[in-house]
């Protein structure tokens, strides 16, 4: 590989630290919950997240000179949400959440951070690595909701067609 851009070094440096922090995490949630669905979506996120490190790894290694392209999350395992056991068992439902947020936030920095890395193939595997942290959030919040542990509150008929006139009027 040719010399990385500083930014992109230094980018990638700071995901490492909180990959870190993060497949630590993931771990431990694993040992600790009993929900079948959770364990193999942590699971999941723990394989993919792994696979990230080793793609950024790959592209600081100024001696790796092979194509580097992150693995579909299709290599790893299909999950689908069916067969769920449910259970109101606590322990679940807050690593299922903060799971779900953990998610979210490494889709987010992913793809921010991509916005701002120079080399072309670092940029797209880190889009990549955005899109799967996206699966992963979905997953989280499928099983969140068949679970019922959010609510989303909608708004009345009355204020979406006030809200549509009044930004209709604003734009014609």
């Amino acid at each position: 590989m040719s010399r990385l851009p500083s930014v992109d070094l230094g980018l990638m440096a700071e995901h490492l630290t909180a990959h870190e922090g993060v497949l630590n995490k993931l771990h431990y949630y694993e040992s600790l919950a009993t929900l079948p669905k959770l364990k193999e979506i942590l699971a999941l996120q723990n394989s993919i997240m792994q696979s990230h490190v080793d793609v950024m790894l790959k592209f600081m290694d100024p001696q790796f000179n092979q194509p580097v392209t992150v693995p579909p999350i299709s290599v790893y395992q299909d999950i689908t949400l069916n067969n769920i056991q449910y259970s109101d068992d606590y322990t679940n439902k807050w690593i299922t959440l903060e799971a779900h947020n953990t998610a979210r936030s490494m889709a987010n920095t992913n793809y921010v951070s991509a916005l701002m890395m120079k080399d072309p193939d670092v940029k797209n595997a880190h889009i990549e690595m955005s899109l799967q942290q996206t699966n992963i959030q979905e997953q989280y919040a499928n099983l969140i909701s068949m679970m019922n542990w959010s609510f989303v509150p909608h708004s009345s008929l009355k204020n979406q067609l006030q809200t549509y006139q009044f930004y209709n009027d604003v734009f014609n």
